[in-house]
C-alpha cells in the first residue's frame, strides 16, 4: 500500500509540474503575440512601396509599419499615360499633394495593407523620387 501511495504522490506531482509548464508556455505565447503587434518595422532604405488591398500602389516614407497606425510621408504614385497616336504606354511618377485637398501625408489602415517592399536605392522609382525632389 505505502509503494502505491508513494506511486500516486509522484504522478501528481509530475502532472501538476506538466500543468504549470502548460500556463507557463500559453502565457508566454499571448505575451509575445499581444507586445508583437506593436512592435515597428524598420526598413533599410529611405523608401518604401506600400500594396494596398484596393491595387493601389504608393511610394513614400512608411513609419509604425507593424503598429496600429501606420503613416506613409512623402507619397508618390504612378500614373499611366497611353499615347493616343503611337498607342505607346508611358509611367509617370506623381507626387502626391497637388490634389484640391493638398495632403502631405497617408494614414493607412493596417488591415488594408497587403505588403510593403524596400524600394532600393538604385531603382527607377528612387532615380525618379530623386529627380522630384531637386526640380522642386
Amino acid at each position: 500500500m505505502q509503494e502505491s501511495n508513494r506511486w500516486a504522490v509522484v504522478t501528481q506531482i509530475v502532472w501538476t509540474v506538466a500543468g504549470l509548464l502548460v500556463i507557463a508556455a500559453a502565457a508566454m505565447f499571448i505575451v509575445e503575440r499581444t507586445h508583437g503587434r506593436n512592435r515597428n518595422v524598420e526598413f533599410p532604405t529611405p523608401y518604401q512601396a506600400v500594396l494596398l488591398s484596393n491595387g493601389s500602389v504608393y511610394f513614400g516614407k512608411l513609419a509604425g509599419y507593424g503598429g496600429p497606425h501606420p503613416v506613409l510621408t512623402e507619397v508618390y504614385y504612378i500614373v499611366s499615360q497611353t499615347n493616343p497616336e503611337t498607342k505607346q504606354v508611358s509611367n509617370i511618377l506623381v507626387k502626391r499633394g497637388k490634389e484640391l485637398h493638398q495632403p502631405d501625408r497617408m494614414y493607412l489602415s493596417p488591415n488594408q495593407i497587403l505588403f510593403v517592399e524596400p524600394v532600393g536605392p538604385g531603382s527607377k522609382v528612387a532615380e525618379l523620387i530623386q529627380q522630384s525632389k531637386t526640380s522642386q
